[in-house]
């Protein structure tokens, strides 16, 4: 049995010289594949977003009163348009 406050026995370890990879060259200019990924990830995100606003009670709430409000204005231009042409 050994002792838990005894020290564990060294292990023979070797320094690894490749730098784990940050997505930056060494003149700290972004990669081709670290930009497309951060596009890929923002993409993503503004979709899944939308796709749960869109679902919600709240967003559809907000739908309706985009189409109310773009009607509105629609038949208010329509009014202004027969009022030109003198109708």
């Amino acid at each position: 049995m050994t002792d838990p406050n005894e020290p564990n026995e060294p292990n023979d370890a070797e320094i690894v010289e490749d730098p784990i990879p940050t997505g930056y060259t060494d003149a700290g200019v972004p990669t081709f594949d670290y930009v497309r990924d951060q596009i890929e990830n923002r993409h993503a995100t503004s979709v899944g977003a939308t796709e749960l606003a869109d679902e919600s009670a709240q967003g559809r709430t907000v739908d309706q009163q985009m189409a109310e409000r773009d009607k509105a204005g629609r038949d208010k231009l329509e009014e202004i348009r027969r009022s030109m042409r003198g109708e």
